[in-house]
Order: structure tokens, then sequence, then C-alpha cells
């Protein structure tokens, strides 16, 4: 068998899928709403409840209140919390923001998921005005570029959800991967800080704008056939603000990538499967987006 060349197998059989917003037209409310109670995909579901969060209809906050505590994917539940932060104000009859209060407060209190935890809490912060001055800060040193130290890329821990032996080793290789990228591609963003983790109050005080990036490996398969494999894989990744980690976006990436028989043949296969969709979701997509969200050119 001839030796597997990483950068040409990616280049040939990558098929990367990057899930974002659709475009926010009030005539879609209807058809968001229907796809996030009804449609089988969590892709599908998860771009609906960032789109009602982004229109900003009345008519989508029961949905999403209810797909808060309902839906099976810890993304779309943690998207339908981001969007009911943003729904309601003080403008929606009280009835309705009782009710989503009380969602809020089951799901930060309940949710098996630590992230949609922490997004439940702050949109009730939100709503109920307990956070109105950090949301005021946050914005004011995002929107001024980052000041005159720049911006610092906080690259989350990672989780895999393929329940191999082999987990431990694809999250440290995520976390490094997204490192690497952010080295290579956006030399001038920091992604480590003497002295451990900065608090706000000192990014603030340094003029740096803070972000969060963090990801997960959804899937691996292995499909053989004849004396070769494709291995695919799935990962979805998420950018917020540091340190409050309110979520601004959410990425889902794939890709292929064809392998020998062997089981080591498959192995680094996976690896390079994963470090592809990495690479395309920080250098494509979460690099550029955080440029625009502090107003300034891509490294």
């Amino acid at each position: 068998m001839k030796p597997r060349h990483v950068g040409s197998s990616i280049a040939a059989f990558l098929a990367i899928a990057v899930l974002l917003a659709l475009p926010a037209r009030a005539d879609n409310v209807t058809e968001l709403i229907d796809q996030l109670k009804n449609n089988d995909s969590e892709k599908v579901r998860l771009a609906a409840a960032i789109n009602l969060g982004k229109l900003g209809d009345d008519k989508a906050v029961l949905p999403m209140a209810k797909a808060l505590l309902n839906d099976n994917d810890k993304g779309v539940r943690a998207a339908c919390a981001v969007g009911l932060g943003s729904l309601v104000t003080a403008k929606t009859k009280s009835a309705i923001k009782s009710l989503v209060v009380a969602n809020l407060k089951s799901a930060a209190a309940n949710d098996d998921s630590d992230f949609v935890k922490t997004q439940a809490q702050k949109a009730l912060d939100k709503i109920t005005g307990a956070s109105t001055t950090t949301t005021t800060t946050t914005s004011s040193t995002a929107s001024s570029g980052g000041g005159a130290g720049g911006v610092y890329v906080n690259i989350g821990p990672m989780s895999s959800k393929t329940g191999g032996v082999g987990d431990p080793k694809f999250r440290a290789l995520m976390v490094k991967v997204a490192t690497q990228v952010m080295a290579s591609k956006a030399g001038s963003m920091k992604t480590s800080w003497p002295g451990g983790l900065p608090t706000k109050s000192l990014l603030q005080q340094k003029g740096v704008a803070g972000f969060y990036v963090d990801g997960t490996l959804n899937e691996l398969k292995v499909k053989t056939s004849g004396s070769g494999a494709t291995i695919s894989c799935k990962v979805s990744m998420l950018l917020a603000d540091f340190p409050d980690k309110s979520v601004f976006g959410f990425l889902n990436g794939g890709a292929s990538v064809t392998a020998g028989s062997s089981q080591s043949d498959q192995d680094l296969a996976g690896q390079d499967c994963v470090q592809a969709v990495i690479e395309n979701l920080i250098g494509n997509k979460i690099i550029p987006t955080i440029c625009s969200k502090v107003g300034g050119s891509c490294p």
C-alpha cells in the first residue's frame, strides 16, 4: 500500500458543510418555527433557533421556550436560551414573560448540560435586568475593536460524543489544532495570558476584547469498501465572548477522508478528518467573525 499523503487526501475528499444563519426575513418565521418544532435534523433545528432569535418576532417566543426544555440537542437548547434573552423585552406580555422566566430558571437549574445552564442563566439575568451593566460594558469593549491591547481568544477544553477510548486523544487534538490555526492565521490574537486566565476587569483595563471558542466531536464513522475505507466526521463549534461566555455563533462542519484497510491507517485518517474540520471552521469562519466583531481587518 502506498504511503498516505495527508494533505492531498484531505484536499481530494474533504466535504465541509458549515451551518450558519439562514437569510433573516420576516416571512421565514412560520417556516422556521415549524423546523424548530418538527425537523429531525439537529442542524436544521439549530439554524432555525438562531434565526428566530435574530428575527425578533414575538411568535417565536413560546416555541423557543418549549424547545428550551424539550429538545434533545444541547446546541438547540442553548440557542433557544440565547434567543429568548433577546426576544423577551419590556413589551412582552407579562404572562408570556413569566412562562419564559420559569422555563429559563428550570433550564438553569436542571439541564443536563452545563453549557445550556450557563446560557439560560445569562438570558434570565438579561430579561430580569440583573446583567444590564455587564452587557453594556461587554458590547462597548467589543465594538471598540479591543482597544490598543487587541484580542484574546480562550480555547476551550473541547469534548467528544464518540464514546471511544480515543476521546481524550481527539479532545487534545482539537485544542492543539485550534491553537495552531489561531497562531498561524491570526498571530496578533493572543491564545494565552501571563499568569493564567485574565479576568474581565483586567481585559477591560488592558483594552483587550475577549472571545471564547469551544467544540464538540459529534460523530466519527468508518465505512469500509473493498480494500479501503472512508472515514467521516462531524464537528460543532461555538463562538462566545470571554469571560462571560455569552454565545453569539454556532457552526457545524463535516469532512470525509479515505484510508487503507489497516486499523492504524484508519485511526490516522480519523485524526486527519477532525483536523481538517477544525482548520476550516477556525480559519475560514471563526477568525473572520472575530475580526468583524472588533471592527478590524483579519491578520
